[in-house]
């Protein structure tokens, strides 16, 4: 996921984000599961005001909404306590590489249908991606698109035009061409745009995703925007096709334009429907301290365990920070304890160190610049003093306007200034401090940013990050950060179709570029979510921080 915004913005929107793996906060993580039932009406709370099931037009994790309702060629294997991976989905398996990684070629299961009976095929997925690249259509998740080979131009098939990349030889077989090699392409192969759509059902597009042709365990069968989505069974979906859903509820009604303190409300007091529903967004502060004294309610509080990263960009083009010397001695003197303190406690995260998210298949656990959780800051003023800093050094740190981005940032700042470092905040909205630090000149010292991929794969927390080729223009490189050594060592691990030959090959990246030091990791953020009493089999694995939609049920 694309998440340049800053943690505090999160906590205090209650925005979803992805994060580590599942734990209730006096039991083991996983304990919530129960044997799987059948029946009853699941609700989901959720602020979103709009939704729509176009796959084209959809971020959706694989666990959650879209997968109700719409498989994809691979999906998630998401268990707790064990790490994420890729299973097939609508193909027999996780896809077969030939030409050093740039050819992948799948082939469909037997017995695959629609909702209406009409069998699911190569050329439905075909024509599905090749909708994604429509402009109307904008919004998805694209990684295929600056993948697939002679893509760069193409504008989707409402022009009657194909892409000649994806072959589709018979009904059940389709073949990817890639003008790179890329060994996380089984993961891009369960993202939302690797759905089928058949052709016949996609005559007007801008309404398609209000009732999709539905290949999952539900199906769309009422929508009023604002209002709710009521999803009932897909009576043509077989279970020995699928391996992942277990299609626990009759009915799924997500109930739109809930406010999150309120919902996080009724959940806490377990009333009527309450009882079997769930909340789609984080528990607010407020009520997050309200569960945590209240044991009934606390027994129904699930929070993840640290995940995504939230860390200080240094701005590495700019001034004194182009000195490899300062950032290192600037590594020392950021007080963790009182960033995790400013973003709510240790239930909003743990102390960070590395780049690679925990949850992560082949993260090496290190730290580099080893301090107490208040920082080191006679190390730091000895090292600053050796860089020719030891008084002088001002600096400005982007922050976003709201409660808990301004503590962080002040938290920050209080450190910094221990060492004898001015930091002077500028707070700017949400939109302006992203573009800021995205796709502006650089003009800025610092900035609090929050990440975590949108597949796991170290790939996705290193290349977004730290690749010089997603310096500006909206990219999230936001240190400024160029090293062509580790640009090169991405392109190798990104071909690498071996994926523990990969996961080494990450690791040592990871650590190379902490040496360098282009940011501060501060802390692995955690996520809290609330479900009602009669609600069971609710978890979130290693990766990530969501509820697992798909194997959610309730108690008869």
């Amino acid at each position: 996921m694309k998440r340049a915004t800053t943690v505090g913005a999160l906590l205090a929107a209650g925005t979803l984000l992805l994060a580590g793996c599942n734990a209730n906060p006096s039991t083991p993580a996983g304990s919530s599961s129960a044997p799987v039932t059948k029946g009853g009406d699941l609700s989901i709370l959720t602020s979103q005001t709009e939704i729509s099931f176009d796959p084209a037009k959809s971020q959706s994790l694989a666990i959650t909404s879209l997968g109700l309702v719409e498989r994809r060629l691979t999906t998630w294997d998401i268990t707790p306590g064990q790490e994420a991976k890729y299973v097939p989905d609508l193909a027999t398996d996780t896809g077969t590489s030939s030409n050093g990684g740039k050819t992948w070629t799948y082939t469909l299961k037997d017995g695959l249908t629609y909702d209406d009976g009409t069998p699911i095929t190569s050329g439905d997925i075909k024509y599905g991606i090749e909708r994604s690249f429509a402009p109307e259509l904008s919004g998805g998740l694209g990684y295929h698109k600056s993948l697939l080979a002679g893509a760069a131009n193409y504008k989707g098939p409402y022009d009657g035009k194909e892409l000649s990349s994806i072959k589709t030889p018979d009904d059940k077989t389709i073949v990817f061409e890639l003008n790179t090699p890329y060994g996380d392409w089984p993961w891009i192969a369960s993202m939302p745009a690797f759905t089928p759509v058949p052709k016949a059902k996609d005559t007007k597009p801008a309404t398609y995703g209000e009732k999709p042709a539905a290949s999952g365990p539900y199906e769309v069968e009422s929508y009023s925007q604002g209002v709710a989505l009521k999803l009932v069974r897909n009576p043509k979906w077989s279970a020995a096709t699928d391996t992942v859903r277990t299609a626990g509820p009759d009915t799924i009604t997500f109930t739109m334009s809930q406010d999150a303190t309120v919902a996080a409300q009724s959940l806490i007091a377990d009333s009527g429907e309450a009882q079997t529903s769930f909340g789609a967004q984080f528990v607010p502060p407020a009520q997050l301290a309200q569960a945590q004294g209240n044991p009934t309610a606390k027994s129904r509080l699930v929070t993840s365990d640290p995940g995504a990263l939230a860390y200080l960009a240094f701005n590495t083009a700019r001034g004194a920070l182009k000195d490899v010397k300062v950032r290192q001695a600037l590594e020392y003197a950021a007080d963790r304890q009182a960033f995790l303190l400013a973003s709510g406690g240790d239930i909003s995260g743990a102390a960070a160190t590395t780049l690679i998210t925990p949850g992560i298949p082949g993260r090496a656990d290190y730290d580099l610049y080893p301090a107490p959780a208040t920082g080191d800051i006679d190390k730091a003023k000895q090292l600053l003093a050796a860089a020719g800093h030891a008084t002088d050094l001002s600096l400005n740190l982007v922050v976003q306007n709201d409660s808990v981005s301004l503590a962080q940032g002040q938290a920050i700042q209080q450190g910094f200034a221990k060492a004898g470092v001015k930091v002077t905040l500028v707070p700017l909205d949400q939109n302006t401090a992203i573009e800021r630090v995205t796709a502006g000149s650089g003009d800025y010292d610092m900035y609090i940013g929050s990440w975590q991929p949108d597949f796991p794969s170290p790939n996705g927390n290193i290349q977004p990050l730290f690749d010089s080729s997603q310096i500006g223009g909206g990219g999230f490189n936001i240190s400024r950060y160029k090293n062509a050594g580790v640009d090169a060592a991405i392109a190798k691990a990104t071909g690498t179709v071996d994926q523990a030959d990969a996961a080494t090959q990450w690791a040592a990246i990871d650590k190379t570029i902490m040496g360098d030091a282009p940011v501060i990791p501060l802390t692995y953020t955690k996520n809290s979510f609330m479900h009602g009493s009669k609600v069971q089999n609710f978890q979130i694995g290693a990766f990530p921080a969501y509820p697992n939609y798909l194997k959610v049920t309730l108690s008869q």
